[in-house]
Formats: C-alpha cells, structure tokens, sequence
C-alpha cells in the first residue's frame, strides 16, 4: 500500500492535499469537513486587514463624539484588536476539533500589521503562518527592485517575531523570479537591502541576520478582469481555476526544486490526482486545492488521493520521496529542455 505522508515545513502531514485558502476554510464546519475529507493540511481564510479597518473605522467615528482624546485612542486600540478576534477563535477551535496541522492565512497592506496579527495567529496556536502577499504595483513611479524590497521586509518582521513556520505565498510576475525565489528562501548572515520599501522607510533599517521563508507557495491566482462589452463596463472572470493554469506553477517548481532553500507548494490549476503527480515529479512539497472542490465537492479530496496511490502502485513506488522531484531540471540530463523546449517543437512543427 502506497504512503502518502509528507512533511511541509517541518510539519508532519499524513498526504500532501492541501486545502487553499478560501470560502471553504473561512468557518469551523469547513474545516471540519476538509479533514474528515481527507486532507493533509487546511489553510484558513485569509484575515484581511480591510476586514479589521472597516470595524475600525466605524468605532473610530463613535470614539469620535462619545470619547474624545485619550478615551478615543483607547478605543480605537481596542477595535484593532476586536476585528481579528472571529479569526482567532477559528484557530482555536479548528485547533481542537481536527488532528491535521492549521495554517493560518494573512493578508495585509501596511506593514506595520503584519507583524502584530502574526503573532496573535501564533499565540492562538496556528501550527504555521502563510503571508499572502497580493500586491499590484500599478504606480508607474514603483521599480521592480522596491516592490521587492516589500516583500523581503514583510518576511524578515514576520520571521523575528514568531518562532513558527512561516510561508510566502507570491505571484509570478516577477522580472527574474528564480533569483527572487532565492533570495527569499534561504537565510543569511545579512538581509537583503529592503531599507526602503513599498511604505518607506523599514521599522528595522540596516544589515541584520536575514532568516528565509520556510516555503514558497507558487503561485498566488490574481481574480481575473474582463469586459462586458454590451455593458461597456469592466467586469470579473471566472473565480474558478482551470487545469491549464497549472503549467506556470509546474514550469517554476520544476526549475526551482532543489535549488532554493525551502519547500515548495504549488498552487492555482490542480484539480485531480493527475495533476498532483505531476507537481510532485516536478518537486513540490505539496500541492493546494479549491476550486475543484467548489466545483466537485469535499469528496474530491479522497478521488484525488486514490488517484495518486493508484499511480503509485502502478510504477512501483511506494513513498513520495521515491519519485518527488524525479522530473525537476535539476535532476534532469536536458535541463535546457525546461526552458525552450516548447519553442523548439513549434518551429519544427512537431
């Protein structure tokens, strides 16, 4: 019989089916039923900090002509601290109710609150954080080279502050990603120059011991533009990924996967157990699903797992580490082939 445990970020997982964040993962039942479904790991719902400004905001105005002055700055205080606290009680009790490790999900815009939730997600007992990082650097004031000096600030004030495993989970527009990839996974006797960044000036400035993400989650899927052109109005796309979305995340793990200092979890696109196999030839750790349990339901998860034990046992493996990263460029005779060999079967017509 095939085994499927894994380990992800030095967590124990009895297979390497994520669940994603999502509507799924936003309430204890969910998460409840994502376990009892099967799978190895559960991240939660992301906090989102418009979530905590908008109750913020609306105490702020009664503070306003209730309290003024001190009284006000209390309660503004305390409002930062109200809104997160249905999030914390879902980690607790999640925590309670199901065997499988919790990742908690956060995603945020000024800095300075990325620390300060990620240590309440760790003292409510999260087994491990996954910074979702969705930032659009549409100012075209913004270079490549300070939008990445944000994410690097927002890991190292993260990192210093909690002891627990600690996750990036990033988009792939990026103008040398393999070099970016690299310099946020492994840890270093300095930190990369993130001085000045997305908000200015980092809360700590200079040269100190820079400690990497424990993984990488490629890649993070961006809600989809379109345009209604009967309406003449911009309008969403589809919420639901499509399998063909998963050739980016395999290429990059592909690419990636032994070569930088962290696991690897590929996300975006991985709708069967197919799908699964071939992250993990690639070198994934483990692989995130949703949308194809929002299309197909929690069931998916014990179809997906039955699908990988099957391949498994048909080509002779009995543990994932037998073949995970089997078909990476690293371990391959034609790393080249990674990289051009899609242009080379269009030219010659094959």
């Amino acid at each position: 019989m095939a085994d499927l445990t894994t380990t992800y970020m030095g967590l124990t997982l009895r297979n390497p089916i994520v669940v994603s964040s999502s509507g799924l993962t936003s309430t204890l039942k969910g998460v409840v039923k994502c376990a009892e479904a099967g799978a190895g790991a559960i991240v939660l719902k992301s906090l989102f900090e418009e979530q905590i400004a908008a109750e913020t905001g609306a105490m702020g105005r009664f503070t306003d002509a209730a309290a003024p002055g001190e009284g006000a700055d209390y309660l503004q205080n305390y409002g930062m601290a109200l809104g997160p606290r249905d999030y914390l009680k879902l980690v607790r009790e999640a925590k309670q109710a199901v065997t499988v490790p919790i990742i908690a999900s956060l995603n945020c815009i000024s800095h300075e609150h990325w620390t300060d939730y990620a240590v309440q997600l760790a003292a409510a007992g999260a087994d491990a954080i996954e910074l979702n990082i969705a930032l659009m650097p549409t100012q075209v004031h913004l270079d490549g080279a300070t939008v990445e000096a944000h994410y690097y600030r927002i890991l190292q004030e993260v990192k210093a502050r909690v002891a627990i495993p600690v996750a990036l989970k990033v988009g792939p527009f990026f103008s040398a990603f393999a070099h970016f990839a690299d310099k946020l996974s492994h840890d270093r006797a300095e930190s990369p120059d993130f001085t000045v960044g997305w908000f200015g000036p980092s809360t700590t400035p200079g040269k100190i011991v820079w400690r990497g993400a424990d993984a990488l989650v490629l890649f993070n899927r961006f809600y989809s533009f379109d345009i209604n052109i009967e309406r003449l109005q911009p309008t969403s796309g589809s919420p639901y990924s499509t399998p063909a979305e998963s050739s980016t995340s395999l290429r990059w793990i592909s690419i990636l996967a032994g070569r930088v200092g962290c696991d690897l979890a590929a996300n975006t696109g991985i709708h069967d157990g197919e799908d699964a196999v071939k992250q993990l030839l690639a070198g994934a750790a483990v692989v995130q699903i949703c949308s194809t349990i929002y299309q197909n339901g929690f069931g998916r998860i014990g179809q997906m797992l039955e699908q990988i034990e099957d391949w498994m046992q048909a080509h002779g493996f009995v543990t994932l580490t037998e073949f995970r990263g089997r078909l990476s460029q690293l371990r391959s005779e034609r790393p080249a082939s990674y990289e051009r060999v899609q242009y080379v079967r269009l030219l010659g017509g094959d």
